[in-house]
Parts: C-alpha cells; sequence; structure tokens
C-alpha cells in the first residue's frame, strides 16, 4: 500500500486551472481500483493518496499520467508500507496480519 504526497510546485491559480482534469483523472483511477482515498492537504500546498497494493512501477506509471504531474504542478513523494493492522472497512487491504 502507499501513501502518495503532493506538494504544488506553483501558484494554486495555475494549480486550479487544472484541477478538472486532475479530479477526471481521480475518478478514472478510483473506477478501476487503484485509489482507496485522496484529498487535499491542510494547509493547501498539496494533496494525499492511499493507493492500494501494486507493483511500484505500476504506481509510478499511474502518477505521470496525472494532469498535475504533466503539466509539472506537483512533485510526489511515495511512502511504501505494508498494512498489518486496518479498521474493518479496510480489511481487503491488509496485507498480512499478525499471529
Amino acid at each position: 500500500m502507499y501513501i502518495v504526497l503532493l506538494e504544488y510546485t506553483e501558484p494554486l491559480h495555475e494549480v486550479d486551472y487544472s484541477l478538472a482534469d486532475h479530479v477526471a483523472w481521480l475518478d478514472r483511477q478510483y473506477e478501476a481500483g487503484n485509489f482507496l482515498a485522496s484529498g487535499r492537504r491542510v494547509p493547501r500546498t498539496g494533496a494525499v493518496i492511499i493507493a492500494r497494493p501494486m507493483p511500484r512501477g505500476k504506481l509510478d506509471a499511474l502518477l505521470a499520467t496525472d494532469p498535475f504531474a504533466v503539466r509539472r504542478l506537483a512533485r510526489y513523494s511515495v511512502v511504501e508500507f505494508q498494512a498489518g493492522r486496518t479498521a474493518p472497512e479496510l480489511s481487503r487491504v491488509n496485507e498480512y496480519a499478525y499471529p
């Protein structure tokens, strides 16, 4: 599983200009089952995406198609972790269970 931190590299008015395209991209990722949660950082300096387990190369390829990446509006930091304990709602993405 991954936590993806987006940090805007351009002013918010430029980010907002591409926001509709970014949201459409997010919608496609949710429909494909790739993402579990996403939202704006507070304060609004970027965003956070929680992606389900997948090969890292696949995630990198998906992120490269984000309009924010294509237009160089954000930089991405990816943290990979194994979800060993989850809330019941996330039990399907629990990658291993403690004995």
